[in-house]
């Protein structure tokens, strides 16, 4: 299975040093050139992730993005659904509620969160806890509204 993930569960998971579950739970991330860029710009918990990490297949797009997804979305964004179009992907991995809809919605692919990420996780016992790595996400400043919290907690069974 491959999912194309944008910047953000990037972020996430590698601030909390969790970025491994998407290998151990996917296998092979895919990842456009303009989120790898985002990524790295974003600071220390981008430096160094995408030598480090050899199953995360950085790739070019082959066409240009829908002038639609660049109208509502962020490039980071427009690129992991171009992306998920091209390869095709199996999954979308993106936190933003408006990418996750126009992913969705408009162009009928299948959209996770970090949180499912965790979530899964957890029920493959490769974390004994959803709590705390949220806790830990949140302190670090990725932001999830409370009812998302609440919600991936109670699909966790915490």
């Amino acid at each position: 299975m491959s999912i194309a993930c944008n910047a953000g569960p990037f972020i996430a998971l590698a601030g909390i040093a969790q970025l491994g579950l998407l290998r151990d739970l996917i296998g092979e991330v895919l990842v456009a050139d303009d989120v790898k860029s985002e990524v790295e710009a974003g600071g220390k918990s981008g430096a160094g992730l995408f030598q480090s990490a050899p199953w995360l297949r950085v790739t070019n797009l082959s066409r240009k993005i829908d002038p639609l997804l660049t109208s509502l979305l962020d490039i980071g964004e427009a690129a992991t659904i171009s992306l998920a179009l091209q390869e095709p992907a199996a999954l979308v991995l993106m936190d933003e509620v408006k990418g996750r809809r126009v992913a969705r919605n408009v162009y009928g692919l299948a959209v996770i969160g970090t949180g499912r990420v965790l979530v899964e996780a957890r029920r493959a016992a490769l974390i004994s806890e959803v709590r705390p790595l949220i806790e830990q996400m949140r302190a670090g400043g990725y932001w999830l509204a409370d009812t998302i919290v609440a919600e991936i907690l109670r699909q966790a069974g915490e």
